[in-house]
């Protein structure tokens, strides 16, 4: 979000929880994209905030609870107010709990332990959702249209949507069996917490194989899931490169250093295996000196 809309967005966040009788005087800004996660307090609430339209929130709470219920590691919902979205000027809030970080990092095989987990509680409580697929064509869009994304070179152009196509193909031929997946399992949509490892960001979810959510994960974690198909983790590593490299290049975009990883990752799928993960090319772009 711009810093108005933040602005604006913690004002609606704060008036929400003190109309439901939470003390909420502050907030500290936990991270911003296309909507803010905050931490109110004294409450201790965790706020989640986005504009009215542009969010799934009412899908993310319903299946927060859901799986709940059959015990898979998600965030739950704060206790103290009913499980809702509540809008207030112009914006869509949803309360959680709020956990102290226990660990700054989750070990590898808890990571993997909590996804299996998470996959097997999704089965138990399938709900319609979009395929995987659905996410390609959106950054197919944004490749084919200049007005979308005016700073992608022409020769860029060509070589992106060709690859979209080709690994949507190419995973698709693969007949994998298909489930309903979180869609963005990594390091950030993982809270380190006395319960051990929690998701959030529910509303990313789409059918898909499971390679796809491991596509996210760092490839220590991986290492610690079963029976993946190394073959088809791979074409899903390579396509949310391709997918991440389109979205860099949308106008408007507010990813931090957002045209770098653009440049980057159109590198990479240049160069070829061995994909990496987005973890690697985060720490990577984040080390001064590392991309020219």
């Amino acid at each position: 979000m711009e810093q108005t809309d933040v602005t604006r967005a913690i004002a609606a966040a704060i008036s929400v929880a003190a109309s439901l009788d939470l003390a909420a005087n502050d907030a500290t800004v936990l991270h911003n994209s296309n909507k803010l996660a905050l931490r109110l307090t004294p409450c201790g609430v965790f706020a989640r905030v986005a504009p009215v339209g542009e969010e799934v929130a009412q899908f993310e709470v319903e299946l927060a609870q859901r799986l709940i219920e059959v015990g898979g590691p998600v965030c739950p919902l704060e206790p103290r107010v009913d499980p809702r979205v509540y809008t207030r000027d112009g914006f869509a809030v949803t309360l959680w709990t709020y956990y102290e970080p226990v660990t700054p990092h989750i070990a590898p095989v808890d990571y993997a332990k909590a996804l299996e987990q998470l996959h097997v509680g999704m089965c138990e409580v399938d709900v319609p959702s979009p395929r995987f697929t659905d996410r390609i064509t959106a950054a197919e869009e944004v490749v084919a249209s200049r007005d979308r994304s005016p700073g992608l070179a022409g020769q860029d152009r060509v070589f992106l949507s060709r690859r979209l196509a080709s690994l949507r193909l190419a995973i698709d031929d693969r007949g994998a069996v298909e489930q309903l997946l979180h869609g963005e399992p990594h390091p950030g949509n993982v809270l380190s917490t006395k319960n051990g490892p929690l998701f959030i960001d529910l509303e990313t979810c789409c059918r898909g194989p499971v390679e796809f959510d491991l596509a996210h994960a760092p490839e220590a974690v991986c290492a610690h899931y079963p029976n993946l198909d190394q073959g088809l983790l791979d074409d899903c590593r390579q396509l949310v490169v391709a997918m991440v490299a389109a979205w860099r290049w949308e106008f408007g975009d507010q990813f931090p250093n957002g045209k770098r990883f653009g440049v980057e990752l159109l590198r990479l799928l240049r160069e070829g295996p061995p994909w990496p993960t987005l973890d690697t090319v985060v720490s990577t772009i984040a080390m001064p000196g590392e991309l020219s």
